[in-house]
């Protein structure tokens, strides 16, 4: 009772970071179309956001969930005006410029902080599951995964700036026509998503080893998850991370992380192959 009640616990917390990781490109890809191959750097800039405020004195909580956010959101934004709207509808181009970005943000952090793994102590103890141990602050990141797709659909299916955005990416003519500025808008939804990245490295910097390189872990999971989801931003990214997250965790937990990885990959291939638009796009059609 004691294994299960820790496994079923682990894989809780495995389905909220795969949330975490997926959510910012799920915005991204699933609205703009847009494969940004810099997704792992705007994580890693979160979790380096991090650090250095901690480093300063910051509050430890400041320095996970506001700071990272408003600082890599910025970034997006700036990359977005400088370069990523010159290139949308031109697929290949935007996968290459992403691709230079990526590469440019981990040469700027290695100049700046050296390839050295650095990292942040969990601000929660530990708690016992019967006779197992296991950390209080996985709570953290099941809730803050929890706030993060409650409040996503809040701002796209109650806001008026949703349903400007939610309008302007299915019809950008009819907008336009409107009043409204598609550039603005992906502009917009850009920021969002690096802002989501951003947090999501802030979350999960106290787990991981953060280094100029730490995106190349996270990338490949997160667009898995977002093809595997479809093009329902939220339904897909929930249900895609529940199905992998749970995989992941489970076959860790029962072999080891490597085989975890490998049964992951395996699964997401076949699910891919028999269902190439993604989960919701057969069967959750009009969900958001």
């Amino acid at each position: 009772m004691d294994l299960t009640g820790l496994l079923a616990f682990n894989v809780l917390s495995g389905i909220a970071t795969f949330v975490l990781i997926t959510l910012g490109l799920g915005v991204i890809y699933g609205m703009m179309r847009i494969i940004n191959l810099a997704h792992g750097e705007f994580m890693m800039l979160g979790a380096y956001t991090t650090v250095s405020a901690v480093g300063a004195g910051v509050n430890i909580w400041i320095a996970m969930l506001v700071l990272p956010p408003i600082v890599v959101g910025l970034v997006g934004l700036v990359l977005e005006r400088a370069l990523i709207r010159f290139l949308y509808g031109r697929m290949m181009d935007m996968m290459l410029a992403t691709w230079g970005v990526s590469l440019g943000l981990i040469g700027i952090s290695s100049t700046i902080y050296g390839n050295v793994v650095r990292g942040v102590t969990a601000p929660l103890g530990g708690f016992n599951i019967g006779r197992y141990g296991a950390s209080l602050y996985s709570f953290v990141i099941i809730l803050v995964a929890i706030a993060c797709l409650v409040g996503l659909y809040a701002l796209l299916r109650l806001t008026k700036f949703g349903l400007i955005l939610r309008a302007a990416m299915q019809n950008p003519r009819m907008a336009a026509a409107l009043g409204i500025s598609p550039s603005i808008v992906y502009m917009a939804t850009f920021t969002l998503g690096a802002a989501l990245a951003g947090l999501a490295g802030g979350v999960l910097a106290p787990i991981s080893g953060i280094s100029p390189n730490m995106g190349a872990a996270y990338i490949a999971n997160a667009f898995i998850t977002v093809l595997g989801g479809g093009p329902a931003i939220i339904a897909g990214t929930g249900i895609a991370s529940v199905i992998f997250g749970a995989i992941n965790q489970i076959v860790s937990f029962v072999a080891n992380p490597v085989l975890g990885t490998v049964s992951l990959l395996v699964f997401a291939v076949i699910m891919i192959r028999i269902l190439p638009q993604g989960i919701t796009g057969r069967f959750f059609r009009n969900s958001l």
